[in-house]
C-alpha cells in the first residue's frame, strides 16, 4: 500500500467531470437532471424569525460524466460473459449482474489520445469516425504507448459544446470510434475507454456496435 501511495504522490490530478445544471445535456432516452428548491426561506417562519430552506434533486444515473457498468448493454438477450439479461433484472431491483457497485475503485494508468489535435481542429466534425489509423498516428505523434489495463481517453473537442446542450447532443449525432476503432482498443487489453462526447462511439448507429463490442463482448467499461 505504501508503494502505491508513493507512486500516486507526485501525480497531477485532472478533474474530468462536467458540471451539473438544470437544462444540461442528456441523452434523449434517459431522464434529465432536475433540481429545485421545494421550500424557500420565509415560507415558514418560526419563533424568533427562524426559517429554513430545502431542495430536491432528481436525475437518471446515466446523466453527465459517468462510467458504463457492463450491464448497461446486452445483445441477443445476453450480457457480458453470456449471462441472461432477463433473469438478472427487475424494475425495482435493477440489474443483479455486472452492476455499477461491482466496479472496484479505479487507480490505473491513463492515456489521453488527442484526436482533435491530430486533425488540427478545435473539435472533430459531427460525422467524423475515429479509425485505427487515427489511433496509431496519435500514439506515434504523442510518443505514448497503450498497455494492458490502461484507461484510454479520446479527445474530440466536443467538451467545449457542453454549455450548449442542443449543439452537444446534436440530435444524437457526433464523432467517435467505429467498430474497427473499438477493436483496436480491445486488442490492447485496456480496462476502460472514454471520450468527451455523449455516446463515445460515432453516432447515430442504431445497432451501437462499439457499445456491444466493448461492454458485452470484451468486458471493457
Amino acid at each position: 500500500m505504501s508503494e502505491l501511495f508513493n507512486l500516486a504522490n507526485p501525480a497531477k490530478v485532472y478533474d474530468l467531470a462536467q458540471p451539473y445544471f438544470v437544462g444540461m445535456p442528456h441523452h434523449p432516452s434517459h431522464p434529465p437532471f432536475l433540481f429545485s428548491l421545494v421550500k424557500q426561506h420565509g415560507e415558514y417562519v418560526g419563533p424568533g424569525g427562524t426559517s429554513s430552506a430545502s431542495d430536491a434533486i432528481a436525475m437518471g444515473s446515466h446523466v453527465g460524466t459517468h462510467i458504463d457498468a457492463l450491464c448497461h448493454f446486452s445483445c441477443g438477450g445476453k450480457l457480458y460473459n453470456g449471462e441472461e439479461a432477463a433473469s438478472a433484472q427487475s424494475y425495482a431491483g435493477g440489474l443483479r449482474k455486472f452492476s455499477i457497485d461491482t466496479i472496484p475503485p479505479i487507480l490505473r494508468r491513463g492515456v489521453l489520445l488527442d484526436i482533435a489535435g491530430l486533425q488540427e481542429a478545435p473539435a472533430l466534425a459531427q460525422d467524423f469516425e475515429i479509425t485505427p489509423e487515427h489511433l496509431d498516428e496519435a500514439v506515434r505523434r504523442q510518443g505514448v504507448e497503450i498497455r494492458a489495463g490502461d484507461v484510454v481517453l479520446l479527445r474530440t473537442g466536443w467538451a467545449t459544446y457542453f454549455d450548449d446542450p442542443a449543439k452537444f447532443i446534436a440530435e444524437v449525432h457526433g464523432p467517435g470510434p467505429g467498430i474497427s476503432g473499438a477493436r483496436w482498443l480491445s486488442a490492447r487489453g485496456i480496462y476502460a475507454a472514454g471520450s468527451d462526447t455523449v455516446a463515445f462511439e460515432k453516432v447515430p448507429d442504431p445497432s451501437m456496435p462499439v457499445h456491444v463490442h466493448l461492454l458485452v463482448e470484451s468486458g471493457i467499461h
